[in-house]
Parts: structure tokens; C-alpha cells; sequence
């Protein structure tokens, strides 16, 4: 009984190498220089999505289609908050 379970445990060599690599290299890795370029190109994609969500926002408010929040009104009209006319 003891000597099928040593039999069946893998040598202490085996256990500390490391992971072998494979002989092909991924065909779907890319470069550093790949992932820096795709990252500019989401960055700059983000942002152009954001200015134009914010644009859109800011003619549908000065249009009347949707409320302004707190902000955006202090931003547009900041006497509306001035306690002194009371």
C-alpha cells in the first residue's frame, strides 16, 4: 500500500523546475509597441465619446430638451444662487 502512493508522487526535481515554454510561440501575443498604439488609439476613441456625449448634453440643455442639474446650472447661471437678492 505505501509503495503505490511513493510510485505514484513525481520526483522533487520535477516539482521545482519551472514551466516549460512551448516550442511555437503564440500566434495571437503582440509587441509592446502593438499594445501601446492600440491603447492610444482606445484612449483617443474614449475621449472623442466623451466630448461628444458632453457636447450633445450641452445643446439638448440649451435647447430645453432635459434639466440641468446643480452644477450645470451654477456653471450657466451662478445668480441664481446668490443670497444677497433675498
Amino acid at each position: 500500500m505505501g509503495e503505490t502512493a511513493e510510485n505514484n508522487q513525481q520526483p522533487p526535481e520535477t516539482l521545482t523546475k519551472g514551466p516549460t515554454t512551448a516550442p511555437n510561440p503564440n500566434p495571437n501575443s503582440i509587441t509592446e509597441a502593438q499594445f501601446a498604439a492600440w491603447k492610444l488609439r482606445k484612449d483617443a476613441d474614449s475621449s472623442a465619446r466623451k466630448a461628444e456625449a458632453e457636447r450633445k448634453r450641452e445643446e439638448d440643455i440649451a435647447a430645453g430638451l432635459v434639466q440641468m442639474n446643480g452644477r450645470e446650472l451654477f456653471m450657466h447661471d451662478p445668480s441664481v444662487f446668490d443670497n444677497e437678492r433675498y
